[in-house]
């Protein structure tokens, strides 16, 4: 099993007044290794591509673009499913950034900072990224989910339509009709 691969920058040693770009592609280990941890059965292709900003004098801003396929199973049938992931992100890293604390707080304008770190794992962003853009419920062209139908032996099983709240309602009325029409 290959490690996870790694791609560290220590922001005090980049030039303060330019960007400095960065291209990540990893080897196919490299891939089956980030397919392991992020419990999917492939990564066929994996680019992430940007740069790291300055921001005024201590800050950074990370922005850069994943392209990648991945393989995934099938939430119905457990096929093999392949999708595309093209997505832009956006890091800024902030040397004056104060934690939200409490149970509850208010969403930062900013949702992309995060406090500036003395070195920056720019793989492990990109792991970051393409595990939050995986699709949560891949699902093969055409795969549906059926109906599940469960009772006690002898009992008339509750379906689906059942369940609609209004369902009652609309077997009520019914019965209502059907008193009207007989003259009871």
């Amino acid at each position: 099993m290959s490690a996870l691969p790694t791609h560290v920058i220590r922001l005090a040693d980049l030039a303060g007044r330019k960007d400095t770009a960065f291209v990540l592609t990893p080897e196919a280990e490299e891939r089956a290794a980030i397919a392991e941890d992020l419990g999917i059965i492939g990564v066929k292709k994996l680019r992430f591509e940007g740069s790291l900003e300055p921001l005024g004098q201590f800050d950074w801003v990370l922005s850069g673009k994943i392209g990648a396929t991945v393989v995934q199973e099938c939430v119905v049938t457990l096929e093999p499913v392949s999708t595309r992931i093209d997505e832009e992100v956006r890091r800024t890293y902030l040397r004056d950034f104060i934690e939200p604390e409490g149970d509850e707080v208010e969403m930062p304008e900013d949702d992309s900072a995060e406090e500036l770190p003395n070195t920056l794992d720019i793989a492990a962003v990109m792991i970051e990224s393409l595990a939050l853009a995986l699709p949560q419920f891949p699902r093969k062209d055409g795969a549906e989910l059926g109906e599940a139908v469960y009772s006690k032996p002898g009992t008339a099983p509750m379906r689906d339509e059942d369940a609609r709240p209004f369902a009652g309602l609309a077997s009520l009325k019914e019965s209502l009709e059907k008193k009207d029409k007989d003259g009871q």
